[in-house]
Protein backbone atom coordinates (compact mmCIF):
# COMPACT_ATOMS: atom_id res chain seq x y z
CA UNK A 1 0.00 0.00 0.00
CA UNK A 2 1.78 3.62 -1.29
CA UNK A 3 1.22 6.87 0.25
CA UNK A 4 -1.39 7.69 -2.45
CA UNK A 5 -3.91 5.12 -0.93
CA UNK A 6 -2.70 6.16 2.78
CA UNK A 7 -3.91 9.36 2.15
CA UNK A 8 -6.98 8.90 -0.01
CA UNK A 9 -8.29 6.33 2.38
CA UNK A 10 -7.55 8.85 5.23
CA UNK A 11 -9.45 11.27 3.79
CA UNK A 12 -13.02 9.60 2.37
CA UNK A 13 -12.74 7.67 6.03
CA UNK A 14 -13.91 10.67 8.00
CA UNK A 15 -15.95 12.06 4.85
CA UNK A 16 -17.93 14.27 7.20
CA UNK A 17 -14.92 16.13 9.33
CA UNK A 18 -13.01 16.18 5.81
CA UNK A 19 -15.97 18.07 4.23
CA UNK A 20 -16.26 20.70 7.05
CA UNK A 21 -12.70 21.50 7.59
CA UNK A 22 -12.70 21.90 3.78
CA UNK A 23 -15.54 24.52 3.83
CA UNK A 24 -14.13 26.53 6.31
CA UNK A 25 -11.14 27.37 4.62
CA UNK A 26 -12.85 27.48 0.96
CA UNK A 27 -15.34 30.24 2.54
CA UNK A 28 -12.02 32.65 4.27
CA UNK A 29 -10.24 31.93 0.85
CA UNK A 30 -13.43 33.08 -0.93
CA UNK A 31 -13.84 36.23 0.68
CA UNK A 32 -10.23 37.02 0.28
CA UNK A 33 -10.12 36.38 -3.25
CA UNK A 34 -13.23 38.96 -3.59
CA UNK A 35 -11.88 41.59 -1.34
CA UNK A 36 -8.81 41.51 -2.99
CA UNK A 37 -10.16 41.62 -6.65
CA UNK A 38 -12.91 44.39 -5.67
CA UNK A 39 -10.17 46.59 -4.23
CA UNK A 40 -8.08 46.34 -7.23
CA UNK A 41 -9.48 47.46 -9.84
CA UNK A 42 -11.81 49.40 -7.40
CA UNK A 43 -8.13 51.63 -6.88
CA UNK A 44 -7.29 51.40 -10.48
CA UNK A 45 -11.03 53.10 -10.91
CA UNK A 46 -10.45 55.53 -8.51
CA UNK A 47 -6.83 56.56 -9.58
CA UNK A 48 -8.17 56.98 -12.82
CA UNK A 49 -10.69 59.46 -11.41
CA UNK A 50 -7.98 61.39 -9.57
CA UNK A 51 -5.59 61.50 -13.06
CA UNK A 52 -8.26 63.00 -14.63
CA UNK A 53 -7.69 65.82 -12.40
CA UNK A 54 -4.29 66.90 -13.42
CA UNK A 55 -1.82 68.07 -10.99
CA UNK A 56 -2.12 66.92 -7.28
CA UNK A 57 1.46 68.50 -6.44
CA UNK A 58 2.25 71.73 -6.90
CA UNK A 59 5.67 72.94 -6.67
CA UNK A 60 5.38 77.32 -6.12
CA UNK A 61 7.43 80.20 -5.43
CA UNK A 62 8.19 80.09 -1.38
CA UNK A 63 5.51 83.69 -1.20
CA UNK A 64 2.76 82.28 -3.59
CA UNK A 65 0.03 79.76 -2.16
CA UNK A 66 -2.23 77.29 -2.82
CA UNK A 67 -5.40 79.67 -2.61
CA UNK A 68 -2.95 82.23 -4.87
CA UNK A 69 -2.24 79.95 -7.74
CA UNK A 70 -5.97 78.84 -7.94
CA UNK A 71 -7.44 82.30 -7.05
CA UNK A 72 -5.40 84.00 -9.87
CA UNK A 73 -4.59 81.32 -12.27
CA UNK A 74 -1.37 84.30 -12.65
CA UNK A 75 1.54 85.56 -10.74
CA UNK A 76 4.65 87.63 -11.36
CA UNK A 77 6.68 84.90 -9.03
CA UNK A 78 8.95 83.04 -10.54
CA UNK A 79 11.05 79.91 -9.73
CA UNK A 80 14.11 78.76 -12.37
CA UNK A 81 13.03 76.11 -15.49
CA UNK A 82 15.99 74.24 -14.18
CA UNK A 83 14.00 73.17 -11.45
CA UNK A 84 12.09 70.66 -13.73
CA UNK A 85 15.49 68.65 -14.98
CA UNK A 86 16.38 68.62 -10.99
CA UNK A 87 13.18 66.53 -10.75
CA UNK A 88 13.68 64.70 -13.80
CA UNK A 89 17.18 63.24 -12.95
CA UNK A 90 16.73 62.86 -9.25
CA UNK A 91 15.48 58.95 -8.13
CA UNK A 92 11.99 60.65 -6.38
CA UNK A 93 9.69 57.62 -6.62
CA UNK A 94 6.01 58.22 -7.58
CA UNK A 95 6.40 61.74 -9.81
CA UNK A 96 4.47 60.70 -12.98
CA UNK A 97 4.59 63.74 -14.55
CA UNK A 98 5.85 67.35 -14.87
CA UNK A 99 4.11 70.46 -16.42
CA UNK A 100 6.33 73.48 -15.69
CA UNK A 101 3.95 76.53 -17.17
CA UNK A 102 4.80 80.14 -16.83
CA UNK A 103 1.60 82.72 -17.78
CA UNK A 104 1.13 85.82 -18.93
CA UNK A 105 -1.69 88.09 -20.04
CA UNK A 106 -3.02 89.00 -22.87
CA UNK A 107 -5.72 91.06 -24.76
CA UNK A 108 -7.73 90.18 -27.57
CA UNK A 109 -10.81 92.24 -28.62
CA UNK A 110 -10.82 93.40 -25.07
CA UNK A 111 -10.52 90.29 -23.46
CA UNK A 112 -8.57 88.98 -20.94
CA UNK A 113 -6.69 85.65 -20.89
CA UNK A 114 -3.98 83.58 -20.28
CA UNK A 115 -0.97 83.38 -22.52
CA UNK A 116 0.29 79.96 -21.25
CA UNK A 117 4.28 78.17 -21.83
CA UNK A 118 4.14 74.86 -21.88
CA UNK A 119 6.91 71.96 -22.49
CA UNK A 120 4.50 70.17 -25.19
CA UNK A 121 5.30 66.82 -24.31
CA UNK A 122 5.13 67.06 -20.72
CA UNK A 123 1.82 69.16 -20.39
CA UNK A 124 -0.03 66.50 -22.91
CA UNK A 125 0.63 63.83 -21.18
CA UNK A 126 -0.35 65.40 -17.78
CA UNK A 127 -4.42 66.38 -19.29
CA UNK A 128 -6.18 63.23 -19.51
CA UNK A 129 -9.32 66.03 -20.03
CA UNK A 130 -7.92 66.32 -24.06
CA UNK A 131 -7.81 62.86 -24.35
CA UNK A 132 -10.86 62.14 -26.09
CA UNK A 133 -9.93 64.55 -28.61
CA UNK A 134 -7.30 61.99 -29.62
CA UNK A 135 -4.56 65.16 -29.42
CA UNK A 136 -2.15 63.07 -27.21
CA UNK A 137 -1.96 59.53 -25.78
CA UNK A 138 -1.53 59.77 -22.13
CA UNK A 139 1.08 57.53 -20.42
CA UNK A 140 -0.16 54.75 -17.72
CA UNK A 141 0.71 55.89 -14.38
CA UNK A 142 -0.16 55.60 -10.68
CA UNK A 143 -2.52 52.95 -10.77
CA UNK A 144 -4.04 54.28 -14.25
CA UNK A 145 -5.99 51.45 -16.53
CA UNK A 146 -5.17 51.10 -20.17
CA UNK A 147 -8.89 50.89 -21.80
CA UNK A 148 -7.63 50.25 -25.39
CA UNK A 149 -5.41 50.85 -27.86
CA UNK A 150 -5.64 52.96 -31.31
CA UNK A 151 -5.90 50.58 -33.96
CA UNK A 152 -5.89 52.81 -37.08
CA UNK A 153 -3.64 55.54 -37.98
CA UNK A 154 -5.66 58.21 -38.96
CA UNK A 155 -5.75 62.01 -38.92
CA UNK A 156 -6.08 63.00 -35.58
CA UNK A 157 -3.42 60.38 -34.53
CA UNK A 158 -0.90 62.25 -36.94
CA UNK A 159 -1.71 65.62 -35.82
CA UNK A 160 -1.28 64.07 -31.85
CA UNK A 161 2.44 63.35 -32.70
CA UNK A 162 3.20 65.87 -34.34
CA UNK A 163 2.04 67.97 -31.69
CA UNK A 164 3.75 66.20 -29.22
CA UNK A 165 6.75 66.39 -30.68
CA UNK A 166 7.06 69.45 -32.50
CA UNK A 167 4.46 72.56 -31.58
CA UNK A 168 7.07 74.89 -32.99
CA UNK A 169 7.80 78.58 -32.31
CA UNK A 170 4.91 79.75 -34.38
CA UNK A 171 2.61 77.32 -32.85
CA UNK A 172 -0.43 77.60 -30.45
CA UNK A 173 -3.58 76.20 -28.93
CA UNK A 174 -6.53 77.70 -28.62
CA UNK A 175 -8.98 76.87 -25.24
CA UNK A 176 -12.82 76.39 -26.27
CA UNK A 177 -13.42 79.36 -25.32
CA UNK A 178 -10.79 81.44 -26.36
CA UNK A 179 -11.92 79.63 -30.37
CA UNK A 180 -15.52 80.45 -29.58
CA UNK A 181 -15.45 84.48 -28.12
CA UNK A 182 -12.83 84.79 -31.15
CA UNK A 183 -14.00 83.04 -33.81
CA UNK A 184 -11.16 81.13 -34.29
CA UNK A 185 -10.08 78.05 -36.09
CA UNK A 186 -7.33 75.10 -36.53
CA UNK A 187 -5.27 76.85 -39.41
CA UNK A 188 -5.72 80.69 -38.85
CA UNK A 189 -3.81 82.83 -37.70
CA UNK A 190 -3.07 85.38 -34.06
CA UNK A 191 -0.68 88.11 -32.91
CA UNK A 192 0.21 88.04 -29.87
CA UNK A 193 3.03 90.36 -28.12
CA UNK A 194 3.67 91.23 -31.70
CA UNK A 195 3.97 88.15 -33.14
CA UNK A 196 2.55 86.16 -35.32
CA UNK A 197 1.13 82.18 -34.69
CA UNK A 198 -0.86 79.43 -36.56
CA UNK A 199 -3.82 78.22 -34.50
CA UNK A 200 -2.89 74.26 -34.92
CA UNK A 201 -5.51 72.51 -32.79
CA UNK A 202 -8.78 73.65 -30.52
CA UNK A 203 -8.38 71.62 -27.62
CA UNK A 204 -11.89 70.27 -26.50
CA UNK A 205 -13.70 71.63 -23.45
CA UNK A 206 -12.62 70.92 -19.81
CA UNK A 207 -14.84 73.40 -17.66
CA UNK A 208 -11.53 74.61 -16.41
CA UNK A 209 -9.49 77.56 -17.19
CA UNK A 210 -7.82 76.13 -19.76
CA UNK A 211 -10.87 76.47 -21.95
CA UNK A 212 -9.58 80.45 -21.40
CA UNK A 213 -5.79 79.73 -22.02
CA UNK A 214 -3.90 80.05 -24.96
CA UNK A 215 -0.82 77.20 -25.17
CA UNK A 216 2.38 78.14 -26.90
CA UNK A 217 5.83 76.53 -26.26
CA UNK A 218 7.42 77.43 -23.19
CA UNK A 219 10.37 78.58 -24.21
CA UNK A 220 8.55 80.96 -27.48
CA UNK A 221 6.52 82.77 -24.18
CA UNK A 222 9.99 83.01 -21.95
CA UNK A 223 11.32 85.07 -24.67
CA UNK A 224 8.48 86.78 -25.44
CA UNK A 225 8.01 88.27 -21.50
CA UNK A 226 11.46 89.00 -21.27
CA UNK A 227 11.70 86.89 -18.42
CA UNK A 228 14.52 84.20 -19.09
CA UNK A 229 14.25 80.58 -18.46
CA UNK A 230 12.11 80.49 -15.39
CA UNK A 231 8.29 79.53 -14.67
CA UNK A 232 5.23 80.47 -12.79
CA UNK A 233 4.81 76.82 -11.21
CA UNK A 234 5.46 73.15 -12.01
CA UNK A 235 2.03 70.80 -11.83
CA UNK A 236 3.37 67.24 -11.06
CA UNK A 237 0.90 63.98 -11.85
CA UNK A 238 2.20 62.44 -8.61
CA UNK A 239 1.69 58.63 -7.08
CA UNK A 240 -1.32 59.33 -4.30
CA UNK A 241 0.64 56.20 -2.45
CA UNK A 242 4.00 57.81 -3.09
CA UNK A 243 2.82 60.70 -1.90
CA UNK A 244 1.18 59.24 1.34
CA UNK A 245 4.82 58.24 1.91
CA UNK A 246 6.86 60.87 1.46
CA UNK A 247 7.06 62.31 -1.85
CA UNK A 248 6.35 65.48 -0.84
CA UNK A 249 9.06 66.04 1.89
CA UNK A 250 11.56 64.21 -1.02
CA UNK A 251 10.68 67.40 -3.40
CA UNK A 252 10.75 69.81 -0.78
CA UNK A 253 14.26 68.26 0.27
CA UNK A 254 15.64 68.63 -3.23
CA UNK A 255 14.33 72.13 -4.09
CA UNK A 256 14.74 73.73 -0.90
CA UNK A 257 14.04 77.30 -2.41
CA UNK A 258 10.39 76.57 -3.64
CA UNK A 259 7.05 75.82 -2.17
CA UNK A 260 5.46 72.27 -2.37
CA UNK A 261 2.33 72.03 -1.89
CA UNK A 262 -0.60 68.83 -2.52
CA UNK A 263 -4.13 69.07 -3.04
CA UNK A 264 -4.47 67.11 -0.03
CA UNK A 265 -8.31 66.22 -0.30
CA UNK A 266 -7.66 64.64 -3.48
CA UNK A 267 -4.65 62.55 -2.19
CA UNK A 268 -6.85 61.62 0.87
CA UNK A 269 -9.67 60.80 -0.61
CA UNK A 270 -7.72 57.83 -2.66
CA UNK A 271 -5.41 56.97 0.24
CA UNK A 272 -8.27 56.53 2.81
CA UNK A 273 -9.75 53.98 0.43
CA UNK A 274 -7.01 52.49 -0.14
CA UNK A 275 -6.04 52.12 3.42
CA UNK A 276 -9.21 50.89 4.36
CA UNK A 277 -10.08 47.98 1.99
CA UNK A 278 -6.51 47.14 2.63
CA UNK A 279 -6.74 46.59 6.29
CA UNK A 280 -10.28 44.71 5.22
CA UNK A 281 -8.58 41.89 3.37
CA UNK A 282 -5.61 41.87 6.31
CA UNK A 283 -8.27 41.42 8.77
CA UNK A 284 -9.36 38.51 6.71
CA UNK A 285 -5.98 37.09 6.02
CA UNK A 286 -5.31 37.43 10.03
CA UNK A 287 -9.19 35.59 10.60
CA UNK A 288 -8.03 32.43 8.09
CA UNK A 289 -5.09 31.81 9.69
CA UNK A 290 -6.54 31.91 13.47
CA UNK A 291 -10.21 30.22 12.98
CA UNK A 292 -9.14 28.32 10.04
CA UNK A 293 -5.88 27.15 11.72
CA UNK A 294 -7.44 26.28 15.05
CA UNK A 295 -9.86 24.20 13.44
CA UNK A 296 -7.33 22.37 10.77
CA UNK A 297 -5.30 21.75 14.44
CA UNK A 298 -8.24 20.63 16.11
CA UNK A 299 -9.33 18.20 13.25
CA UNK A 300 -5.42 16.67 13.30
CA UNK A 301 -5.49 16.02 17.10
CA UNK A 302 -8.74 14.66 17.21
CA UNK A 303 -7.77 12.50 14.49
CA UNK A 304 -4.21 11.52 15.76
CA UNK A 305 -6.46 10.29 19.18
CA UNK A 306 -8.80 8.71 17.49
CA UNK A 307 -6.60 6.52 15.48
CA UNK A 308 -3.30 5.95 17.91
CA UNK A 309 -4.09 2.25 17.66
CA UNK A 310 -4.26 2.38 14.30
CA UNK A 311 -0.92 4.82 13.79
CA UNK A 312 0.53 1.80 16.12
CA UNK A 313 -0.49 -0.90 13.98
CA UNK A 314 1.02 0.30 10.62
CA UNK A 315 4.21 1.23 12.70
CA UNK A 316 4.28 -2.00 14.21
CA UNK A 317 3.98 -3.51 10.53
CA UNK A 318 6.88 -1.89 9.69
CA UNK A 319 5.93 1.88 8.91
CA UNK A 320 8.21 4.51 9.59
CA UNK A 321 7.60 7.77 11.43
CA UNK A 322 8.93 9.59 8.85
CA UNK A 323 6.01 7.80 6.39
CA UNK A 324 3.06 8.80 9.16
CA UNK A 325 4.23 12.10 8.90
CA UNK A 326 3.95 12.48 5.50
CA UNK A 327 0.54 11.03 5.61
CA UNK A 328 -0.80 13.34 7.67
CA UNK A 329 1.29 16.60 6.10
CA UNK A 330 -0.11 15.32 2.48
CA UNK A 331 -3.51 15.40 3.69
CA UNK A 332 -3.49 18.73 5.07
CA UNK A 333 -1.60 20.02 1.58
CA UNK A 334 -4.73 18.41 -0.54
CA UNK A 335 -7.36 19.79 2.17
CA UNK A 336 -5.78 23.14 1.53
CA UNK A 337 -5.49 22.75 -2.41
CA UNK A 338 -9.20 22.18 -2.50
CA UNK A 339 -10.08 24.71 -0.49
CA UNK A 340 -7.55 27.44 -2.08
CA UNK A 341 -8.81 26.70 -5.57
CA UNK A 342 -12.48 26.61 -4.69
CA UNK A 343 -12.16 29.43 -2.85
CA UNK A 344 -10.38 31.40 -6.31
CA UNK A 345 -13.05 30.37 -8.27
CA UNK A 346 -15.69 30.78 -6.05
CA UNK A 347 -14.11 34.86 -4.71
CA UNK A 348 -13.90 35.28 -8.27
CA UNK A 349 -17.35 34.56 -9.57
CA UNK A 350 -18.31 36.77 -6.84
CA UNK A 351 -16.13 39.63 -7.27
CA UNK A 352 -16.99 39.84 -11.11
CA UNK A 353 -20.47 39.45 -10.18
CA UNK A 354 -20.68 41.88 -7.09
CA UNK A 355 -17.75 44.60 -7.72
CA UNK A 356 -20.41 46.50 -10.32
CA UNK A 357 -22.98 46.35 -7.91
CA UNK A 358 -20.83 47.01 -4.91
CA UNK A 359 -18.13 49.75 -5.97
CA UNK A 360 -19.76 50.57 -9.07
CA UNK A 361 -16.27 49.29 -11.44
CA UNK A 362 -15.81 46.22 -13.65
CA UNK A 363 -13.85 43.67 -11.97
CA UNK A 364 -12.00 40.94 -14.16
CA UNK A 365 -10.65 37.61 -12.93
CA UNK A 366 -6.83 38.24 -12.01
CA UNK A 367 -4.95 34.86 -12.17
CA UNK A 368 -1.89 35.68 -9.90
CA UNK A 369 -4.49 36.04 -7.10
CA UNK A 370 -4.72 32.00 -7.15
CA UNK A 371 -1.30 31.76 -6.46
CA UNK A 372 -1.55 33.52 -3.24
CA UNK A 373 -4.94 31.63 -2.53
CA UNK A 374 -3.08 27.95 -2.87
CA UNK A 375 0.08 29.77 -0.90
CA UNK A 376 -2.14 30.91 1.53
CA UNK A 377 -4.61 27.85 2.03
CA UNK A 378 -1.74 25.79 2.39
CA UNK A 379 0.34 27.01 4.10
CA UNK A 380 -2.02 27.83 6.85
CA UNK A 381 -3.14 23.35 6.40
CA UNK A 382 0.33 22.72 6.88
CA UNK A 383 1.14 24.60 10.03
CA UNK A 384 -1.45 23.57 11.47
CA UNK A 385 -1.29 19.66 10.67
CA UNK A 386 2.33 19.85 11.99
CA UNK A 387 2.20 19.83 15.52
CA UNK A 388 -0.56 16.93 15.95
CA UNK A 389 1.42 14.96 12.58
CA UNK A 390 4.79 15.41 14.22
CA UNK A 391 2.71 13.79 17.49
CA UNK A 392 1.34 10.92 15.80
CA UNK A 393 4.89 10.07 14.02
CA UNK A 394 6.15 9.53 17.29
CA UNK A 395 3.93 7.29 19.18
CA UNK A 396 5.03 4.39 20.76
CA UNK A 397 3.10 1.01 19.47
CA UNK A 398 3.96 -1.09 22.58
CA UNK A 399 1.77 1.85 23.97
CA UNK A 400 -0.87 2.56 21.70
CA UNK A 401 -1.53 -2.19 22.32
CA UNK A 402 -1.98 -1.04 26.03
CA UNK A 403 -4.16 1.76 25.77
CA UNK A 404 -7.97 0.30 26.71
Amino acid sequence: MNLRTLVWRELFERKSQMITITIGILLGITTVIAIKNITYYSEKAVARELDSLGANVLVLPKSVSLQDYYAADMHDEVIPEEYVMRLTMSDLQGVDNLSPKLCVPVTLTGRNYSFTGILPKNEFQAKAAWAGAGIFSRPIGCGALEVGDAAEEDKKTLVRKRVIKDLASHEILIGTDVAVAQGLGEGDSLTLLGELFSVVAVLPETGTVDDSRIFAHLHTVQRLAGKGEVVNCIEVVGCCKEIATGLVEGVNKLLPDAKVVTVKQVVDTQVTVNRMMERLSQIFVAIIIVVGGAGIANYMFANVSERRREIGTLMALGAESSLILRIFLAKAVLLGLVGGVGGFVIGTVLAVTLGPRLAGVTVLPMPILSIWAVLISVGVALLASYIPARRASLLDPVATFRET
